[in-house]
């Protein structure tokens, strides 16, 4: 099937859509992305970009290096912050790269050459069958396809597999920036204690640097990333970390909330003139820093798909294929790692002391076990 000339309506225009909407106009669609804010705006703060996203990234006409800092390492560390384990990362090839979301999408609006942004564009309302959408003033869009990038709280999902409720995991999650150095090293810093932990890493050169930091507790939160909070709060969970934590979140006077729910994987990501991608087909916890990643394979591999098929529902059922059986076992890893990093006494040394002696024995065994995610690339064997 040839896309030259398709009219397609991508809803959402985060890091997934403007991916999809890049990659589909590279191959001849007639794209246009409808994004509800005024603008594209600086929210999210600070995402890895994994070797498997950055072959999507150059692929798509960016150069990693150009959005984000090249990650040197990734350390992990106890609460008190004494270094339980140093993974140095590659220097060659794709690497891993710190970088800021607002950066990213900003890259990806650069590349969207003869793609048509509609700002304030709120849908509502999705016909699968007939690729309409209703947006909030009243109005309604049509096309040859309509791709749901509208993530957590997608109106096309439960279009194509109906209502579904995802549960809360009894852990939130807070995110804040604050001042960077520029000699701060390139590397992740996790902080691993009971029932708790906290990453962090520089962004933009050292000028920035980036938190998140998960509790365990039975206190419900609300679902999303811009719900304030009281840094006071945050303070008070991680009051017992050691090292470079208690100075990192005396400077933090602005932090956001959100609790983190479980969804199940969409069984369902297209349907009549409609499919999914990203968030939408498949939210995950952040645990192995694939959100962003995920959504960047989802959009090339759509295009790459529908390209090569002989008509479009060839071509959707082609990318559920590819993509489904993959991300299933992305967000369960993530699932694990969440346990991982929260371990008390008397498991948590023990489980430390493993970590010592396996990279011992296996340098850098963490990075090889995930392999599987890191070295896969969608880009492949694929027209440019």
């Amino acid at each position: 099937m040839t896309l030259a000339g398709k009219s397609v309506l991508v809803v959402g225009g985060g890091i997934g859509g403007l991916a999809a909407a890049v990659a589909l106009r590279a191959r001849g669609a007639d794209v246009t992305v409808l994004e509800q804010a005024g603008a594209f705006r600086e929210v999210g703060a600070g995402i890895q970009i994994s070797p498997n996203g950055a072959r999507v990234v150059q692929a798509l006409g960016i150069d990693p290096a150009q959005i984000g800092q090249r990650a040197q390492g990734v350390s992990l560390r106890n609460a008190a912050g004494t270094r339980v384990l140093h993974m140095a990362l590659p220097n060659t090839g794709a690497g891993f790269h710190l970088v800021h979301r607002a950066d990213c999408v900003a890259a990806l609006a650069a590349r969207a050459e003869g793609v048509e942004t509609r700002f304030n564009a709120q849908v509502v309302a999705v016909d699968v069958q007939n690729a309409q959408v209703t947006l909030a003033h009243g109005s309604t869009l049509e096309a040859d396809l309509v791709v749901g990038a509208d993530g957590l709280h997608s109106v096309l999902r439960p279009a194509l597999n109906g209502a579904a409720k995802p549960f809360f995991t009894g852990q939130v999650a807070w995110r804040a920036l604050i001042p960077g150095r520029p000699d701060d090293a390139a590397e992740a810093q996790v902080f691993m204690g009971p029932g708790r932990h906290l990453v962090s890493y520089p962004l933009r050169g050292g000028a920035l640097r980036n938190i998140v930091a998960v509790e365990e507790r039975k206190a419900w939160a609300e679902e999303g990333w811009n719900h304030p909070d009281s840094p006071e709060n945050l303070r008070r969970a991680f009051a017992g970390f050691g090292g470079p934590v208690p100075d990192w979140l005396a400077q933090v006077d602005k932090v956001y909330l959100w609790g983190l729910f479980r969804h199940k994987v969409a069984a369902q990501w297209h349907g009549g003139r409609a499919v999914l991608l990203g968030d939408a087909a498949h939210p995950t916890l952040p645990f192995m820093a694939q959100g962003a990643n995920m959504a960047l394979e989802d959009a090339y591999t759509l295009a790459r798909e529908l390209d090569h098929a002989p008509d479009l529902p060839t071509g959707l059922a082609a990318y559920q294929a590819a993509r489904r059986n993959r991300v299933v076992r992305v967000v369960e890893a993530a699932n694990r790692n969440a346990r991982n990093y929260h371990l008390r006494a008397p498991l948590a040394p023990l489980a430390h002391m493993a970590l010592r002696l396996s990279q011992r024995v296996v340098p850098n065994a963490p990075l090889r076990q995930f392999g599987w995610i890191y070295d896969h690339d969608v880009t492949q064997g694929a027209k440019p």
